[in-house]
């Protein structure tokens, strides 16, 4: 299952785990977008807004009556703004804080249980060990503070944290919890949700950025760390791009040595 699925990371991630042959459920808000993925792809989707907790638990009682659930790839998030702690809205950190770490943990709970229900089969015909994986999709921002990131630094270190604990709770499961932080990715609407909508400020954050991260990027590191041996567990991968040092040290124009 991969939340976030209408565009972006989550339908890459879609897309790439179809190719390498896995049943799919794609979860979003926009019911136009993800039957559009499901025709292209052949994934299952489930509209829903993961902050609203009837939908969380309508789509518990979905995967429950769908088949056995062996991955959740919790990827739905996003910024607001580049205000500073004193001037910020308090409705933008009221939004990222739901949607980057209280849905994650809405989903979470919903989900844990089915995962551990996917394990009793125990190992498979190949004698390979059962396992369950949970990935979060947080952010550099979750690590690294920087000006203007106040309430998206503060929503991502809580999902980097939260994810912290979670594989402390679950140790001794055979579930493995895994953090993927990507920093700089060009999107069509991760900026333009930043920038509410304002296209030109969410093109300019890449200009001359020689090759930002694409959503595909990252949907490669989802795959490759769900799809390692069960006994490997990837605790955290930071994927930026090579023109990126930090979330405020960008180089811009070609890279070349000095």
């Amino acid at each position: 299952m991969v939340t976030g699925a209408s565009s972006g990371i989550g339908a890459a991630t879609v897309r790439l785990f179809r190719e390498h042959g896995w049943d799919v459920v794609g979860v979003a808000r926009r019911a136009d977008r993800l039957a559009a993925l499901a025709e292209e792809t052949g994934a299952a989707v489930f509209p829903g807004d993961l902050t609203v907790q009837a939908d969380v638990d309508k789509l518990r009682d979905y995967l429950a009556g769908s088949g056995p659930v062996h991955a959740l790839v919790n990827n739905a998030g996003g910024a607001k703004g580049l205000d500073s702690v004193e001037a910020g809205a308090i409705e933008d950190w009221a939004w990222m804080f739901e949607i980057n770490v209280l849905a994650v943990k809405r989903v979470t709970s919903a989900v844990l249980p089915l995962l551990r229900a996917s394990l009793t089969a125990g190992p498979d015909a190949a004698g390979a060990a059962a396992s369950a994986d949970i990935v979060n999709i947080t952010s550099i921002a979750g690590h690294t503070a920087y000006l203007g990131g106040g309430g998206y630094n503060a929503a991502k270190f809580a999902a980097h944290a939260m994810t912290e604990v979670l594989r402390l709770e679950l140790n001794g499961e055979p579930i493995r919890v895994i953090e993927i932080a990507p920093g700089m990715v060009q999107t069509e609407e991760f900026g333009l949700v930043r920038f509410d909508g304002d296209a030109e400020k969410a093109r300019a954050a890449y200009t001359n950025v020689p090759h930002p991260l694409l959503a595909e990027d990252i949907a490669a590191t989802i795959v490759a760390a769900v799809e390692l041996p069960a006994h490997v567990n990837v605790d955290l991968l930071v994927v930026k791009p090579v023109a990126q040092a930090a979330p405020h040290l960008v180089a811009r124009g070609p890279l070349a040595p000095r």
